[in-house]
């Protein structure tokens, strides 16, 4: 973590511009899970306590980027955030004109701006049209970067210090979460953005060994530059979900129905090959979880790793949870991505339930990554158990695939 932190900076009397991940579940104004909200707690007190005031802004949803849409607002957000931390936080109804807002903030005080993405600034994207030319391509899309700079610009003036505290949102180069730090003299991370690099980063550079990674999910296309680069760096790699029938299929096995890319079965040989060369442990199912359809009271049935025709696979079956199990145990690292099976389905949860049981019985140092693996994992009641969840789904796998996230990259140097 060679990047400053929120305690590298005086903070008394300053603003901060803090970019945070309030992109939460809402139902009818209210919000149903505030994991996120609660995980940048710890930075904005801290600010708070050292004396300075806050300007927080986060995207929630997708817009259309075409000014305000009710049911992606943040004020919800606002409102709640002001109920945990009891103190009032103003709400400014626009991103890009709160200057009312900003100039009435006092030390100790909160400003929490709209939604960024009522702005297509924000992600500073260009449309190409079927009837554009490609030098109107061009120049639309340099009109629409010198609209992000603008953007950036103008969030940058309301604050003295910026903190990324949104890791959620760190792979993407937006005007929120990048930009504005050419416009800023101090950039610094905030504690969650600190601890998710640490971990991340201490897992796939710097393991405690032996190292296993699971990756699970849907698709492999999903997931070809972690595969990749995860054999260069894992001890064992362990293959569940949809993704693992493209790799059986890719061994000569019949798979049936099952979720399986046939434009990736060459990709598939060669990462086969490729932890055979690197002397690797590549772990593939041995029996799987079989159903007739995809559907909750489907009528299954256990079967090796041939699928009979007509069936799909939809989890790995008793003797796979046994290896992956018996792997998982040996490890002092763990990075888990994606789950083993359909788990939303009573009958397809066994293998993902098991494979999460492992992982928090290892004693290992455990990160979990990703969307589903993390939602598995806080069903599954284990996740006091874990060493570090996620909150960055996309980002986090960015970071697994080796790439350089843009709202990291941009932050000072210590």
């Amino acid at each position: 973590m060679n990047k400053k932190t929120l305690r590298d900076v005086s903070l008394n009397g300053k603003r901060v511009v803090m970019r945070v991940d309030f992109n939460v579940p809402i139902k009818e104004g209210v919000i149903t899970d505030d994991t996120r909200i609660r995980g940048a707690l710890p930075s904005i007190n801290y600010v708070l306590e050292q004396g300075g005031s806050l300007v927080l802004m986060s995207h929630l949803g997708r817009p259309k980027g075409k000014g305000f849409e009710a049911d992606f607002s943040l004020r919800p957000v606002a409102e709640y955030l002001a109920d945990l931390l009891g103190k009032p936080v103003t709400f400014a109804a626009d991103c890009a004109n709160a200057d009312a807002e900003i100039a009435a903030l006092q030390p100790g005080g909160i400003v929490m701006l709209e939604n960024t993405r009522f702005y297509k600034e924000e992600e500073g994207k260009a449309k190409k049209s079927d009837d554009m030319t490609e030098d109107e391509y061009k120049a639309k899309k340099a009109e629409m970067k010198e609209k992000q700079l603008a953007l950036a610009k103008k969030l940058a003036s309301y604050g003295d210090v910026y903190c990324n505290d949104a890791f959620g949102s760190a792979h993407r180069a937006h005007a929120s979460t990048a930009v504005i730090c050419q416009f800023m003299p101090e950039n610094v991370a905030g504690f969650l953005m600190e601890k998710e690099i640490e971990y991340l980063g201490n897992a796939v550079e710097s393991p405690t060994r032996p190292f296993v990674a699971i990756l699970g999910g849907a698709k492999v296309s999903d997931k070809l530059a972690v595969v990749k680069n995860l054999l260069d760096k894992v001890d064992t790699l362990i293959i569940g979900g949809g993704m693992a029938y493209t790799f059986l299929k890719a061994l000569g096995h019949d798979v049936g129905n099952s979720l399986c890319e046939n434009d990736q079965l060459d990709y598939a040989s060669e990462m086969i090959a490729k932890a055979k060369a690197n002397g690797r442990q590549l772990l593939l199912p041995v029996d799987n979880v079989a159903a007739d359809k995809f559907d909750p009271d489907a009528n299954t049935q256990t079967v090796g790793n041939d699928i009979p025709a007509g069936w799909m696979a939809l989890d790995i079956g008793l003797e796979t949870t046994k290896l992956y199990s018996a792997a998982i145990a040996s490890a002092k690292t763990v990075v888990w991505n994606g789950p083993m099976g359909c788990f939303e389905m009573p009958k397809f949860a066994a293998g993902t339930a098991g494979v999460c049981q492992a992982v928090a019985d290892s004693g290992s140092v455990s990160v979990i990554g990703g969307g589903d693996s993390v939602s598995a994992v806080n069903k599954s009641g284990l996740a006091p158990k874990m060493t570090h969840i996620s909150t960055g789904g996309g980002a986090s796998l960015e970071f697994l695939e080796g790439k350089e996230l843009p709202g990291v990259a941009a932050l000072s140097e210590k």
